[in-house]
């Protein structure tokens, strides 16, 4: 595969079995034990996926991954998060705030190495549209992580924009609040499926009068009509 994983985590033990198994499955990994070296290694270099631990000894492991998930040139590197923390909150914190995975020590480094194949294939699978357009006036770049409303970058949570790409890119179809749900946690049913009604919400009011190109669909979810 040949493809570049980072791994941070403060514990020595853990960098290394997570090093040893990936790289027999082909990957090659850079270990890091803070965030301040594993930064300074993102300034050379661009991992095809980050496994970052949220206990570090010299930064909050949500903070880091909230930054890197507002940045242009590191917004769309997935992240699988690792911690001892289990509590559902920390989950969903974890998630709401840009990460594609989330797996709890102690973990099994089979378990390990199917979430980060499949957080990889999601990725691949993902079209490569350069802008998607709605209206004319609603330009979507999913690459570079933006969103621009006659001119203006607008900004918008993580989860926003992956609902908002969701529907923009099957124009006309109905979306249902289950499969939208499964496409942002991958099946975890972490959160109620009202929650999205939230975010669509917050959606139409950022995007202002261009929020009425999301269509509600009585009972059902939500599409994108022009």
């Amino acid at each position: 595969m040949g493809k570049i994983i980072v791994v941070v985590d403060d514990e020595v033990d853990i960098v290394e079995l997570i090093s040893v198994n990936l790289g027999k499955v082909g990957f090659k990994v850079e270990g890091f034990y803070n965030a301040g070296d594993f930064l300074n290694f993102l300034k050379k270099r661009t991992p095809d996926l980050i496994i970052l631990d949220l206990m570090l000894p010299d930064a909050d492991g949500f903070e880091v991954c909230k930054y890197l998930k507002s940045e242009e040139k590191y917004g769309n590197i997935p992240i699988i998060m690792v911690t001892a923390k289990g509590e559902e909150v920390d989950k969903i914190l974890g998630l709401e705030i840009g990460a594609d995975d989330y797996i709890t020590k102690p973990f099994s480094t089979r378990e390990l190495i199917a979430r980060v194949k499949a957080v990889l294939r999601r990725f691949e699978k993902e079209d490569k549209f350069e802008v998607i357009k709605i209206g004319g006036n609603v330009e979507i770049l999913p690459n570079k992580y933006k969103v621009i409303v006659s001119g203006k970058e607008i900004e918008l949570t993580s989860t926003e924009f992956k609902i908002l790409v969701l529907l923009a890119k099957r124009k006309g179809w109905v979306f249902s609040r289950d499969q939208i749900l499964n496409y942002l946690y991958e099946g975890e049913r972490l959160v109620f499926d009202r929650t999205i009604d939230v975010h669509i919400a917050h959606l139409r009011e950022k995007l202002g009068k261009y929020g009425g190109f999301i269509k509600s669909v009585r009972g059902i979810g939500y599409k994108i009509e022009e």
